[in-house]
């Protein structure tokens, strides 16, 4: 599933292909959406804004379009009269001049009034995007010893959205190992020190993901791997999805687990546990 940083770039793709244009082609072959053709006809996409691993599309007329991504949805990017994609399933086309974005495969997609956006019941779950320029180190470390989050161990606090939305299972892993934590701490029973350095791996990682495309390794070891002729995967990731290959910083081997039902990679030299 796309992560924050993820969805973030599409949208900054689907804004350089069609916002501030009004639409001239519209397709909706998804039942529950193709009553929409005639209303976003020639309609303009103010913004495209995404909201932890949701993205709103925002229009001219007073309707916003959410979608979320979920395991198989994908946006794309294209010309008028591209092919699509083989082996998925079309959602919506939106096309101003010669330039469309297409999505994909998702099933969570719907219309609402701008104004009512509020009232989502997926979004209004959601905590702070962890890629909102507002959101400070200082923040999260406050908000993780909010009683909602506090007792809960920072391997499912990671993968909880009502916390930070945008967050999913690779940034789980390289956070915590960038704040040297083990999954099984709490929040509450975290120094203020090891609470602000969880905060800062959260931000500065995202944000390197959003700005790389994905690499959260230090960036001048990944420029060395990739010298080397190392693939994008092997240069992306400090330890996740490297099960068994030895730690980058003491060489011990990448063990895994399983956290709500996803692998979740650590180092057991690197990643204190906490005292029982």
């Amino acid at each position: 599933m796309p992560e924050g940083p993820e969805i973030r770039r599409a949208a900054d793709q689907l804004s350089r292909a069609v916002q501030g244009r009004p639409l001239e082609h519209i397709y909706l072959p998804y039942p529950s959406l193709r009553s929409y053709g005639k209303k976003i006809k020639g309609a303009t996409v103010r913004a495209f804004t995404p909201h932890g691993k949701a993205l709103l599309t925002h229009f001219d007329n007073g309707l916003s379009l959410y979608s979320h991504n979920q395991l198989y949805g994908v946006w794309e990017t294209a010309r008028l009269g591209d092919p699509y994609l083989k082996g998925r399933q079309l959602r919506l086309e939106l096309g101003a001049g010669r330039k469309t974005v297409r999505l994909y495969s998702a099933t969570d997609i719907k219309f609402w009034k701008t104004t009512s956006l509020q009232d989502h019941p997926f979004l209004v779950k959601l905590g702070p995007d962890i890629l909102d320029p507002a959101l400070s180190v200082a923040s999260i470390s406050e908000r993780s010893l909010d009683p909602r989050f506090s007792q809960q161990t920072l391997g499912s606090l990671l993968l909880n959205q009502a916390f930070l939305a945008g967050l999913g299972n690779y940034l789980r892993t390289e956070i915590l190992f960038a704040a040297n934590l083990d999954p099984d701490w709490r929040p509450f029973q975290l120094s203020r020190q090891q609470r602000l350095k969880l905060a800062n791996a959260a931000l500065t990682l995202s944000r390197q993901s959003y700005q790389t495309g994905g690499i959260t390794l230090d960036l001048k070891r990944a420029t060395r791997l990739k010298a080397s002729g190392a693939t994008f995967e092997d240069h992306r990731f400090w330890i996740f999805d490297r099960s068994g290959l030895p730690c980058y910083r003491c060489t011990t081997p990448i063990a895994t687990r399983t956290v709500l039902g996803r692998r979740l990679y650590y180092c057991a030299s690197c990643q204190s546990k906490p005292q029982i």
